[in-house]
């Protein structure tokens, strides 16, 4: 039997926007991912380490409050702190292109914004953790 990819998605910060996150957590399930919901107002410590205590093989964040670059770097450097160089780190929210850039040459994985397919983003999780995680 194939190995069931686990993911940990998290609204952090103060955006109660969950309506989206929520829509994808049932995708993904129904794509056979094992999905942990973490809610809203979640920190970048409580993210961190619930990806370790459930050997997540991906952390998805959902951010709509204009912290992407503060949220989505400090998980970054804590996932490197942890030795969690082989967990994705991907997401989407209202991110502008030059700031998608720049977080990816941090070593975020690829964010997605408003209109992205929800098909895009379970293909590039699944390619993403058979190649890295395979």
């Amino acid at each position: 039997m194939e190995k069931k990819i686990r993911i940990v998605m998290a609204k952090p910060g103060l955006d109660g926007h969950d309506r989206g996150i929520k829509i994808l957590a049932r995708a993904y399930r129904d794509a056979g991912m094992e999905v942990i919901y973490l809610g809203l107002r979640q920190t970048p410590e409580m993210i961190v380490s619930a990806a370790i205590q459930e050997d997540a093989d991906v952390i998805a964040l959902s951010v709509l409050s204009g912290a992407h670059m503060t949220i989505f770097k400090k998980v970054k450097k804590m996932m490197n702190n942890e030795g969690l160089d082989d967990v994705l780190l991907t997401g989407g929210g209202i991110i502008p292109e030059v700031d998608m850039k720049t977080l990816a040459d941090e070593g975020v994985g690829k964010l997605f914004g408003p209109g992205t397919s929800v098909n895009e983003t379970i293909t590039y999780i699944t390619d993403w953790v058979n190649e890295y995680r395979g």
